[in-house]
């Protein structure tokens, strides 16, 4: 089965690199972006990933809430998802 694409937004700027190591097929809005695509706003952003059937990963809830109203693919790494993570790291000492 193919890894999925996935579309990092410009706060994590980065992850792209350390995903295409590992195998997957990322992309970074920022470097879109200097590349001269119209990656502007919220909706350009959610739009290219529809269009290139791309998982969103993003700490904008707002992106996030709208992938969730329109059935696109996201991951949103809000202040919910890092608590569970902390909480976990101290289950876990």
């Amino acid at each position: 089965m193919p890894k999925p694409k996935i579309l990092i937004d410009e706060m994590d700027d980065g992850w792209d690199e350390k995903l295409q190591q590992m195998g997957f097929d990322a992309y970074s809005v920022k470097k879109l972006r200097i590349e001269g695509k119209k990656l502007r706003t919220d909706y350009s952003v959610i739009n290219y990933a529809r269009e290139n059937d791309m998982i969103l990963v993003t700490r904008d809830t707002e992106s996030g809430q709208a992938c969730e109203e329109n059935n696109l693919r996201y991951i949103l790494l809000d202040n919910d998802e890092i608590f569970k993570i902390v909480l976990e790291k101290i289950n876990q000492l």
